[in-house]
Formats: structure tokens, C-alpha cells, sequence
């Protein structure tokens, strides 16, 4: 209940009714209490409206909204980024934290995944429903073991996270597997098949296939799915042996890019992040080799960072001519996607006719590999 003030005889009035002091002054014939002013009608009506009001907000986000609020031990001060995969939010947002404490809300009317990414640029999905409110409490320090509670998916995403942390990397995919079969309509499922067969850093598309296949089975209905499906029946052809796939996108400075900036030559598509030292040794080290042996070695890089203006400075200060790609998309940059890339560092690497020779080795491997491939060129 709201109270506007005090009247002249210091009793306090409820806001809308007139103080009985104001009848009196008129004439009024009978004296009305501050209890019963207090009990009218109209205080009742907006006593029992703010109730309900009060209500919604401590049980959710209200009709249309989805809200993520939590807290965390050992982070006082920060911020974190925010998207969404399938259009929950356009681009990304920011998430401050205040004295260990953080809210977000947005609008939502149909179910949407939201992709945290905390400094140390590990991610985790909130699975959002109109009208929910999840909670988020842990550790900054052990982010592994934070819990999100709320709704029935981010338990179940909880729940199974937690199971891994003590599993090997094998039982990790076979659980995952166990877990889509027995909840094949749960958004849990589907990022569980991106994260561990498309996004992986030897991605199974023929397994992702597999498991997608039966959860739109069991949801024929979805379009959002169906479509899922398609997208990655289309990255089979960026396995090795096949050839590069098309693409097309615009680099930091506003140019296009497309296959061909890679056609006919040695071909090297990576990526990279001023966060990730690896990934800045490899640009260093393949800056040398186009020093070296010019148009022989093609570079098209995917950097990753949230801001396309730390792109640009990192690459004016190491000198990095060849095309970078920086949407600032972060994770969901759709050329990443294109390529089946999907870590920091990572690549492709394709011999002369644009087929798909290697993915995704490490800088040693990388190296070894490039330079073996640079050198056939060069004795022909």
C-alpha cells in the first residue's frame, strides 16, 4: 500500500482518499478514522493490485519477459557477455556485476538459448522461457560447479554438467548421447549435440545427424530443428578429403571475402583472439611464411573477440595484412559455422585444389604441415 503523506493533524492518508480533516472542514457530520479510511474500498482494491504485482515479480519475469539473475563468490566487480544461437537477443549484450550480484532481463515469447561467455571465455548455456526466472549461484573460480536453477532445463543442464566434471572426454559423448535419446525434446539436447559432435574440436557430423534426426522424430513440428538438421548435413563437406565449402563474408576493414582470396593456393583458415597467446604466435609465425612466400600461402582468419576495434589494433601492430573477419559475434560469427571451427587456436588447411587436407592441429603439427605443403609448391 502506498501512503502520500501526512495531513495537518499528523495522521497519514492513503493515496486517492480524501483525509477525513477535509470532510470535517467541509461540514462533514460524522468523524471518519484513520482505521476506516485505511480499510476502504479503494485502499483495499490497491493494497490487494500492488500485492499481486509483488507477487509476479519475486515468483518471475512476467508475461513476455524471461529474466537471469545470480551471484557470484569471489567477484566482487565485473562484467560478462550474452547471446543467443537462435535469436533470443540480436548480437550481444553486456551483464555487469555489482558486489557479486547480476541481473538480466529481455523480452521473450518463444523459447530461446542464451550463451554466457565469463572473462576466462568459457561459456554456458540458460535456457530461456517466456514468464521464467532462473537463478545462478557459484564460485567465480571454480565456474564449473555453478548451478542454475529455476526451470526444468537448466536442472537438467545442471544436473548433467555436474556428471561430466567427473567423466573422461569419451563418457562425457556417450552420456551425452544417453541423454538426447531419453529427452530428445528438450533444448538441453540440442546444445548438447552442438557442443560435443559439431563444435568439437574433431567434430562427428554423422553422429550430430544421427541424434538430431531422432529428436525431430520425436518433434516432427520443429522448424528451428528441421532447419538445424540441414545446416549440419551441409558441414559434412568441410570434413577432410572434402573441398573448402564456399563463403563469402567482409573483413574488418569493409572489403569482401570469399573463396576466391584462397583458390589455387596454399590455403590456411584459422582462428584467433587477443586473448589467446597460441592463436597470436600462429598469426606472428604465418606472417613470416607470407613475408617469405607470398602469394603461394592464402590466410582468410576469424578473430573472435567481441570487438571488432581490438581486432584492427592487434593486427596494426603485429602487421597483419591478409583478410580477418571480426563481427564481433564472437562464437556465433556464421563463418565459423561455414568452416566447422569451433576452438582458439583452430583451423583448416587445404593443398592447391582447395581440398581439405587437415583440421584443427596443434601449433607444432601446424607448422610441420604448412611448411611441408609450402615446400612442394616451391620445388615445382
Amino acid at each position: 500500500m502506498r501512503y502520500a503523506g501526512s495531513t495537518t493533524n499528523g495522521q497519514w492518508r492513503c493515496a486517492g482518499v480524501e483525509p477525513a480533516g477535509a470532510r470535517l472542514a467541509r461540514g462533514g457530520r460524522r468523524h471518519v478514522s484513520l482505521r476506516r479510511s485505511l480499510f476502504s474500498p479503494v485502499c483495499l482494491r490497491m493494497a490487494f493490485a500492488m500485492l499481486v504485482v509483488a507477487m509476479l515479480a519475486s515468483c518471475g519475469a512476467g508475461s513476455g519477459r524471461f529474466r537471469i539473475e545470480g551471484r557470484f563468490r569471489n567477484l566482487n566487480r565485473g562484467e560478462f557477455y550474452v547471446y543467443s544461437p537462435d535469436g533470443g537477443i540480436s548480437g550481444r549484450d553486456t551483464i555487469t556485476v555489482q558486489d557479486g550480484r547480476f541481473a538480466y532481463e529481455v523480452p521473450l515469447s518463444v523459447p530461446a538459448t542464451f550463451v554466457l561467455v565469463f572473462p576466462n571465455f568459457s561459456e554456458q548455456p540458460v535456457f530461456g522461457e517466456s514468464g521464467a526466472a532462473v537463478k545462478i549461484s557459484g564460485d567465480a573460480s571454480h565456474l564449473r560447479e555453478m548451478e542454475i536453477s529455476g526451470t526444468d532445463d537448466n536442472e537438467l543442464m545442471t544436473k548433467f554438467r555436474l556428471a561430466a566434471n567427473r567423466l573422461s572426454p569419451p563418457e562425457v559423448k556417450a552420456a551425452a548421447v544417453e541423454f538426447v535419446g531419453e529427452h530428445p525434446q528438450s533444448p538441453v539436447s540440442r546444445y548438447l549435440v552442438t557442443h560435443y559432435f559439431v563444435n568439437a574440436v574433431e567434430p562427428d557430423y554423422n553422429k550430430a545427424s544421427e541424434l538430431l534426426s531422432a529428436m525431430l522424430k520425436a518433434d516432427p513440428d520443429n522448424g528451428r530443428l528441421a532447419l538445424y538438421l540441414k545446416q549440419v548435413d551441409i558441414l559434412k563437406a568441410s570434413a577432410t578429403g572434402n573441398r573448402l565449402p564456399r563463403f563469402s563474408a567482409t573483413d574488418v576493414n569493409g572489403k569482401a571475402v570469399g573463396g576466391k582470396d584462397l583458390k589455387g593456393k596454399v590455403n590456411v583458415v584459422n582462428t584467433w583472439a587477443t586473448w589467446s597467446y597460441d592463436s597470436q604466435n600462429i598469426l606472428r609465425w604465418l606472417g613470416r611464411l607470407k613475408k617469405e612466400y607470398g602469394s603461394d600461402l592464402a590466410v582468410v582468419s576469424i578473430c573472435i573477440d567481441a570487438r571488432p576495434k581490438d581486432c584492427m589494433n592487434w593486427m596494426r601492430r603485429d602487421s597483419i595484412t591478409w583478410p580477418n573477419v571480426c563481427d564481433g559475434r564472437m562464437w556465433n560469427t556464421p563463418l565459423l559455422d561455414r568452416f566447422g571451427l569451433a576452438t582458439v587456436p583452430g583451423n583448416v588447411i587445404a593443398d592447391a585444389d582447395g581440398r581439405i587436407v587437415a583440421r584443427n592441429l596443434n601449433t607444432s603439427r601446424l607448422r610441420e604441415q604448412v611448411e611441408k605443403m609450402l615446400g612442394k609448391r616451391r620445388d615445382k
